[in-house]
């Protein structure tokens, strides 16, 4: 039995071969065709699980882009209100993800947020030392981390 995500892009590169097109808009397409025809025999080659954790790991990331908006508006408010009223701060976040792949992930993805900055993990792995550019309620910081990025991570990656 062949994993589901290597069939699809075996048949990606079959679509490349077939339709002379190497090119990567070539390869996404023949990549999303072949999704499309593993979706249609899904029960048949044990490829729910496949699908299922796609739509998680495309819901992380339409949840990534979604908070990079509001972080990114959420600074600039800051930045261009007249009287600077914000209370910077580290915050410790103990987090549930277990993997290096799952923390690295996590830690990227927080960082990469505006207004927050990993700059330390603890040496059993088990802590990020976040900054923050508005601390003032560190707990609802934490629930923003715990709900957000590192849910959405453990139900598309576990």
């Amino acid at each position: 039995m062949m994993n589901p995500f290597v069939a699809n892009l075996l048949l990606a590169l079959i679509w490349l071969v077939i339709t002379g097109g190497f090119s990567l808009g070539n390869l996404l397409f023949g990549f999303f065709l072949g999704a499309g025809s593993l979706f249609l025999i899904r029960e048949q080659i044990g490829a729910q699980g496949y699908f299922q954790r796609g739509r998680k790991v495309l819901g992380l990331i339409l949840f990534l882009i979604y908070d990079l908006a509001v972080s990114a508006w959420r600074v600039a408010n800051v930045v261009l209100a007249p009287k600077l009223d914000v209370r910077p701060g580290v915050f410790l976040y103990r987090h549930r993800v277990k993997t290096d792949f799952e923390i690295a992930l996590l830690s990227n993805l927080v960082g990469l947020t505006p207004g927050t900055l990993i700059f330390d993990i603890s040496e059993d792995n088990s802590t990020l030392f976040v900054h923050a550019l508005d601390c003032s309620d560190p707990e609802a910081r934490r629930r923003e981390i715990a709900d957000g990025f590192e849910r959405r991570i453990l139900e598309a990656f576990r």
